[in-house]
C-alpha cells in the first residue's frame, strides 16, 4: 500500500464514505483523510473529485456505483483519463486487476453474507493482492478479526457501522479502518 494512505488511515481510522452533495461539503470538516465517493456519474464525478483533492483528502471512486459507468475495465480507463482520483473500489476482479494495471490503488470489496462468500473473499484477495480489502457488513468483530488473520493487506470495515461502539469494537478486532455514511460517525 502507497505509505500515504498508510499514514492517512494511521492519522484518522475512520473513513467518510459520502454518498450525496451535501456529506461532500461536510466532510471537508472530518478527520478523514481518505473520502470513499458513492455517488455521481460520468458528468460529475471529475468535479466530485476536484473537490475533494481541494480539501487535501485522497479520492476513491466506488466504480460500481457511478451512473453512466459501467463497471467494467473501461470504467477505470475512464477515471484515470479523466479525473485525479486516487484509487477506485470495486467488487469486480476484472476492475481491480485494471486499475493496479494503471497506477491506481485499489479497494476490493467484498459482501461477507454466508461461508462461500467468506471462501470466495480469501481467495480473491490471496489472487489479486488489491491493496486493501473491504468487508460489508461491518458490523460483524468476530468475523473481521477472522478476515484480519488471513489477509496480507489492510482490511476496512464498512456497511451499518451507526456509532462509537461499532468503531471501537471493529478496531479492537483488528481492521485498519472503519468506513461509514452515517456522518456522526465521522466526527467521533
Amino acid at each position: 500500500m502507497n505509505p500515504m494512505l498508510h499514514e492517512a488511515l494511521t492519522d484518522s481510522p475512520v473513513i467518510a464514505a459520502i454518498k450525496d452533495s451535501d456529506g461532500l461539503a461536510r466532510c471537508k470538516e472530518c478527520d478523514s483523510r481518505l473520502i470513499f465517493i458513492l455517488y455521481g456519474d460520468i458528468l460529475t464525478i471529475p468535479d466530485i473529485v476536484d473537490t475533494i483533492k481541494s480539501y487535501g483528502k485522497y479520492a476513491f471512486i466506488d466504480v460500481d456505483l457511478i451512473s453512466g459507468l459501467y463497471p467494467g475495465e473501461v470504467a477505470v480507463d475512464f477515471i484515470k483519463k479523466n479525473t485525479r482520483a486516487d484509487g477506485v473500489i470495486s467488487t469486480k476482479s476484472s476492475v481491480i486487476a485494471r486499475a493496479k494495471r494503471l497506477g491506481l490503488s485499489t479497494i476490493m470489496r467484498f459482501f461477507v453474507i454466508d461461508s462461500m462468500a467468506y471462501t470466495s473473499m480469501e481467495k480473491a484477495a490471496r489472487e489479486l493482492m488489491p491493496d486493501m480489502i473491504e468487508m460489508l457488513p461491518g458490523v460483524m468483530p468476530k468475523i473481521a478479526r477472522r478476515i484480519v488473520s488471513f489477509s496480507k493487506v489492510p482490511v476496512i470495515a464498512s456497511g451499518l457501522i451507526t456509532d462509537k461502539e461499532d468503531v471501537v469494537a471493529l478496531l479492537n478486532a483488528g481492521v485498519t479502518a472503519v468506513s461509514s455514511t452515517k456522518e456522526p460517525v465521522w466526527f467521533l
